[in-house]
């Protein structure tokens, strides 16, 4: 937790963007669907392994093998790889989480592809 305080608080100093930082959310936000349409199995922000940035400027998208017209928004703001609130693998913040162990979501292999998000997987 504080070397990622540490690298936002640098980030934030050297004037990169950020508007906000949600981690911990104990919900079933990963696998099958039950019957109601709920998700059945915990996430990474359950156990508090998780970050996602600038939620409202880097969404969630699904029918996403690859980032184009195609992407469906599922959650999050809509995502412009030209904004500097927008994080793409160049950006300076990715970087630096990179660099701290973690995985972007917008590299995540299949389907979806989560720019907000950090783990140490990726999902």
């Amino acid at each position: 937790a504080t070397k990622i305080e540490e690298t936002l608080n640098d980030s934030i100093e050297m004037g990169i963007p950020i508007v906000s930082v949600d981690g911990y959310r104990p919900t079933m936000t990963r696998g099958p669907v039950d019957a109601q349409g709920n998700r059945t199995i915990l996430s990474n922000h359950a156990f508090g392994a998780a970050i996602d940035i600038n939620r409202e400027h880097n969404g969630l998208y699904d029918n996403c093998i690859e980032m184009g017209p195609h992407c469906r928004l599922i959650q999050g703001g809509r995502w412009n790889p030209h904004s500097s609130l927008s994080l793409t693998k160049v950006h300076p913040l990715v970087q630096k989480m990179i660099s701290l162990g973690f995985r972007w979501g917008g590299e995540i292999q299949g389907k979806q592809k989560d720019m907000m998000h950090f783990s140490k997987t990726g999902y």
